[in-house]
C-alpha cells in the first residue's frame, strides 16, 4: 500500500482520540486527574505507535490497552461486575481501509479484551484450508478458549478492582433488598435497606473507553471496550462487541461509541452516524446531523422503550479537505449523558490535550439533552 502524500515537506499527519465513557464522571480533583492520567497516556503511547509508521489499526489496540489497564474506566481492570460478581468484557475493533471487524463477548478472564478482539480480526485474514467463513465475533467459552490457545488469559479475580467490587457490594445489597417478597419496588424496599442518595447511580458507570485514529497513510482505524452494565446477566453481550453498534470505520470517517448498550444496538448507532455522514457529503452540517441523530432519533427510539434518560456518547473524525486540497480531518463528540471524557494528539501537537466535557444542567431550547462539540485540531 502506498503512502499518502505528506501535507508537510516533513512530518505526515497523524491524529489518535480517545474517550473514557459518556455517563457520570465525579468533579473531585482526584478523580479528575486520574481519568485525565489515563487519557494522557493512551494518547501517548498510541501516538509513539504511529510515528513508527505501524498502521492505525495497532494504535486503536494500543490506546485502548492503556484505557482497560486502569482502574478508573469500566474496561478491562475496573469492569463492572455481573449480578454474580464476576467480570464479563465485550470490545471490538473496525479498520476502515479494509472494513475488516473482529469482536469479542461476554468473555472473562482476559487482561485486554481489546486485544482478543484484534486477534480474531487477525484470524479472520487468514485463509481457512475447508474454505469455512471466519468469525467476526467469539462469545463467552469460546472467546476464552480463543484467548487460552493464544496465551491472553488471566486469573479471574485479576481483573476485580476494589472499587468496582465496592461499587458491587452497594447495589446488590440494594437489588435483594428490593428482590423482597414485600418489596414492589426500589423505593419501598429502600425502608428495608438504605439506598445510595442517586438511585440514579446505577447507570453512572458507563466509562465504556474508544479510540480512532489516522495514520500517514491516511486510513482510519476505530474500536471500543466496556464492562458493561453493573449487575447484569452473566452472558449479557452490550454495544462494545456488535458490529455497527459500538464503533465504525470507512476510508472517510470514524467514530466510537460509548451509553446504554441495549439502545444502541438497536439503533446501530456507529453504522448509523458514520452512514449519514458520508452520505451528506463534505458540505454536511455535522452539528445537526448529530442532533438529528441523538436528540431525535436516539431518543425517539428509547422513549418507545419508555427509556425517559437516553445515555449515549460518541467520539468521531471525518476527513475532510481544505480548498488546497489538503487533508483536514475534523474531531468532534456528542452525548446525552452528564459528561464525557476525551483527549487527543495530533502530529503538530507538543502534548496531548485531555478534558472532561460536562454538558449544561439546563436543557437546550427543543427540550433535548445534548452536547455537541467540535474538538479544535491543527493543521498545516
Amino acid at each position: 500500500m502506498e503512502r499518502m502524500p505528506s501535507t508537510s515537506a516533513s512530518v505526515p499527519l497523524r491524529i489518535v482520540a480517545v474517550h473514557g465513557g459518556a455517563g457520570f464522571h465525579s468533579p473531585s480533583p482526584t478523580s479528575d486527574s486520574e481519568v485525565k492520567r489515563a487519557l494522557r497516556l493512551a494518547c501517548t503511547r498510541a501516538s509513539a505507535t504511529l510515528h513508527r509508521g505501524e498502521p492505525s489499526l495497532l494504535a486503536v489496540v494500543q490506546a485502548i490497552s492503556i484505557l482497560e489497564d486502569s482502574e478508573c474506566f469500566n474496561a478491562g481492570y475496573g469492569s463492572n461486575l455481573t449480578v454474580g460478581g464476576t467480570v464479563e468484557c465485550d470490545a471490538s475493533l473496525m479498520d476502515g481501509q479494509t472494513g475488516d471487524f473482529g469482536a469479542v463477548g461476554a468473555v472473562s478472564a482476559v487482561q485486554n479484551p481489546i486485544k482478543l478482539a484484534f486477534s480474531v480480526l487477525q484470524h479472520s485474514r487468514l485463509p481457512d484450508p475447508l474454505g469455512r467463513i471466519p468469525p467476526l465475533m467469539l462469545v463467552s467459552s469460546g472467546a476464552h478458549e480463543f484467548a487460552h490457545s493464544r496465551g491472553m488469559t488471566c486469573t479471574p479475580e485479576s481483573l476485580i478492582s476494589p472499587r468496582a467490587k465496592h461499587e458491587w457490594e452497594k447495589w446488590k445489597a440494594a437489588l435483594e433488598g428490593a428482590q423482597q417478597p414485600h418489596a414492589h419496588s426500589v423505593a419501598e424496599a429502600s425502608r428495608c435497606i438504605p439506598l445510595p442518595p442517586r438511585i440514579d447511580g446505577l447507570y453512572d458507570r458507563q466509562d465504556t473507553v474508544g479510540a480512532i485514529a489516522i495514520d500517514d497513510r491516511g486510513n482510519l482505524a476505530a474500536g471500543v471496550s466496556s464492562g458493561g452494565l453493573l449487575l447484569k446477566h452473566a452472558g449479557r453481550v452490550g454495544e462494545a462487541a456488535v458490529f455497527g453498534a459500538g464503533c465504525w470505520a470507512t476510508k472517510s470517517v470514524a467514530c466510537s461509541v460509548s451509553g446504554a448498550g441495549e439502545y444502541i444496538i438497536r439503533m446501530s448507532l456507529a453504522k448509523t452516524l458514520c452512514d449519514t455522514i458520508e452520505a451528506a457529503g463534505e458540505d454536511r452540517d455535522i452539528h445537526g446531523l448529530l442532533s438529528g441523530i441523538l436528540g431525535e432519533q436516539f431518543r425517539a427510539l428509547c422513549g418507545v422503550r419508555r427509556e425517559t434518560s437516553p445515555q449515549a456518547g460518541i467520539l468521531f473524525m471525518v476527513k475532510e479537505h481544505g480548498d488546497d486540497g489538503q487533508l483536514r480531518p475534523r474531531l468532534w463528540c456528542a452525548f446525552t449523558t452528564e459528561s464525557m471524557a476525551v483527549g487527543y494528539v495530533s502530529t503538530l501537537s507538543n502534548k496531548p490535550s485531555v478534558m472532561i466535557l460536562r454538558r449544561p444542567a439546563r436543557p437546550s431550547a427543543d427540550g433535548a439533552s445534548l452536547y455537541i462539540a467540535a474538538l479544535p485540531l491543527k493543521h498545516y
